[in-house]
């Protein structure tokens, strides 16, 4: 799996840009509120990536924040919402105010997403509802510190440990912890939460 990708930005066209990483050109779709916050044409960039495998071609879905990620994935796992819908919702709206809209059941502000119709909307508050929370949003904020929080959030991740245990854990941590400190630090105190 790709998981995240850093490299020198070679083409934008919307909503897909060319990411130049040591020499290898990775293609990368991306939310248009990534596509806004992007560098100029030959500077460095990272994305946090989602990569959908099917039997006739490989996608490469890139974004600026983890929350906007985990939000991806989460449309994703909905019956009936493909990645290009779930794309498409994420350049519609910010994370924020697709978790306002799901928390009010606002249904009129996902009807005006292009490609959401009412049908799909319904689906999607009502799927969401329990699973869609605070603790995404709060992941830019525990990924927002100039630290190792964004390495030592993907490696509690992968160890199984879900968002808001990562993000809460993240919290915990010393702002100058090394990335091996803090993940040591994290499953510390994970450990004890258990």
């Amino acid at each position: 799996m790709i998981g995240r990708l850093t490299g020198i930005l070679l083409e934008k066209h919307p909503p897909q840009v060319l990411l130049d990483v040591q020499g290898v050109g990775y293609e990368v779709d991306v939310p248009m509120s990534t596509f806004y916050d992007l560098p100029a044409i030959g500077m460095q960039t990272t994305l946090y990536t989602h990569l959908v495998i099917r039997e006739d071609i490989h996608l490469l879905f890139g974004f600026a924040t983890e929350s906007e990620r985990q939000t991806f994935r989460q449309l994703v796992k909905i019956s009936g919402v493909g990645a290009r819908t779930a794309l498409a919702l994420l350049s519609g709206l910010s994370v924020s105010d697709l978790h306002h809209a799901v928390a009010t059941q606002d249904s009129a502000r996902l009807i005006r997403v292009p490609g959401i119709g009412k049908k799909t909307a319904e689906r999607l508050l009502l799927e969401l509802r329990d699973k869609l929370d605070a603790t995404v949003i709060n992941l830019d904020q525990a990924l927002s510190t100039p630290s190792n929080n964004s390495d030592i959030l993907n490696a509690l991740l992968s160890l199984g440990y879900n968002d808001r245990e990562a993000s809460w854990a993240i919290k915990q941590v010393s702002a100058n912890a090394t990335v091996s400190d803090g993940i040591r630090q994290a499953l510390q105190l994970l450990s004890k939460e258990k």
